[in-house]
């Protein structure tokens, strides 16, 4: 059956198309939402990432195990769904005059919410949707391009709405969020009796046997001095550099919008690319292309000194992400066991950002309130570079061919 013409693609796209709409139009602007409309220093931003991230470790972990147990059923997106149309009263009556008023209590509600709902939200849905295709026959890069276009319709208008009333963005989260949850009610999901057998058969001493394998490690290794370094970077630092080179903030703020829906319909556009890129260079190499680009990114942003070329220094991440995001699932699906899918991808690719940003996060902060946004920037460019060179070596190097007769094999061996 072609993609486009596969229900199943079309609903999976869906649930992504409408959590990133529910996500970018106020995550975009999270970090100039604390700075600049709240008044929140970058030490104080810094600690709510940290916070943010340690909470959503554990929303990872058990959603990793849960999917993983119980396939491709909905349960959790059903949760997912509830947590994503109360974003806008939860953010307005609840976050912010928390943050104001009692700013530790205000951080770790939030992060529980954040955690759940966006943070480790994304990395379950991505996985529930590679999983989704896997079982009814349509490339996940193809899936995943409806989140990017996603980001980039509601980052289209969010930074004028930003200008008017945060809050603005707040309540289309929300209308977003009920949209996912019909769309939930209306896509129907078989579980037939192989799938349970598959999923019953997987214990507990199945997950844990990956945080034996050396190979597990190394993966992390990559993923904790590239990914979590550049998040940092990205989400934490960039979004207020960026509007600081524009002598109005509100100017900033649509330029910012606009730019970022431009790169995100690149990024859509280079998922259907990526999958190619990824098949013939490989999954490890890839790895470290991606590496490279981000590093190159972050220094960049440092090296240039004008409006024209800080937007083109953000473009590379329509590059990166792409090639990143189908890596990370080209390698686990060859390294590892596919019934672990989402376990690994989740403790691997997103647990070990997360403790990246909850060990760095405020101490980056620090380091950008007592010096300058460009020194900071080539500290971590020179990190993420070094890891990078140093995964050359540690990454597992197998091509796809004789990696799938080897998974195939093991699978085999699994379901006997």
């Amino acid at each position: 059956m072609s993609t486009f013409t596969n229900k199943k693609y079309w609903f999976s796209s869906g649930y992504l198309f409408l959590f990133f709409i529910t996500w970018s139009v106020w995550w975009s602007f999270y970090s100039i939402w604390l700075n600049s409309t709240l008044g929140l220093t970058s030490a104080q931003t810094g600690t709510i990432f940290s916070i943010n991230s340690f909470s959503s470790l554990f929303f990872m972990f058990i959603y990793g195990i849960i999917q993983d147990k119980i396939g491709t059923k909905k349960s959790l997106v059903w949760f997912q769904s509830l947590l994503l149309m109360g974003t806008g009263p939860f953010m307005i009556y609840v976050y912010e005059p928390l943050l104001l008023n009692s700013f530790y209590t205000g951080a770790i509600l939030g992060s529980i919410y954040l955690g759940a709902g966006f943070i480790a939200g994304a990395g379950f849905l991505e996985s529930y949707t590679e999983k989704l295709g896997r079982k009814y026959s349509f490339e996940f890069g193809k899936a995943r391009m409806w989140g990017s276009l996603g980001y980039a319709t509601a980052t289209l208008g969010a930074g004028i709405l930003l200008s008017v009333n945060p809050h603005l963005n707040f309540w289309i989260a929300s209308a977003a969020g009920l949209g996912f949850f019909i769309l939930n009610c209306l896509f129907k999901v078989e579980i037939d009796e192989e799938e349970e057998k598959n999923t019953a058969k997987l214990s507990t001493a199945d997950i844990a046997s990956v945080f034996k394998v050396k190979k597990f490690w190394f993966f992390l290794f990559y993923l904790f001095g590239t990914a979590c370094i550049y998040t940092i970077y990205d989400v934490q630092l960039f979004p207020v550099y960026f509007t600081e080179q524009f002598a109005d903030a509100g100017t900033g703020y649509q330029v910012y919008g606009y730019l970022n829906s431009f790169q995100i319909l690149l990024e859509a556009a280079m998922l259907f690319v990526a999958p190619f890129i990824v098949n013939k260079i490989g999954a490890k190499q890839a790895l470290i292309l991606a590496g490279f680009i981000m590093g190159s990114r972050i220094i960049g942003s440092a090296v240039v000194d004008s409006e024209v070329g800080i937007s083109l220094v953000k473009l590379l991440h329509a590059v990166e992400l792409p090639i990143m995001l189908i890596a990370v699932f080209k390698y686990i699906s060859l390294t590892f066991d596919q019934r672990l899918s989402a376990t690994i991808y989740l403790m691997g690719f997103k647990i070990s950002g997360e403790i990246g940003v909850i060990a760095f996060s405020n101490l980056i902060g620090r380091l950008n309130d007592a010096t300058s946004f460009e020194t900071t920037y080539y500290v971590l460019g020179s990190i993420v570079y070094a890891f990078t060179i140093a995964s050359i070596f540690l990454l597992s190097n197998y091509t796809p061919k004789r990696n799938e007769k080897i998974l195939y094999e093991q699978n085999q061996k699994q379901v006997r």
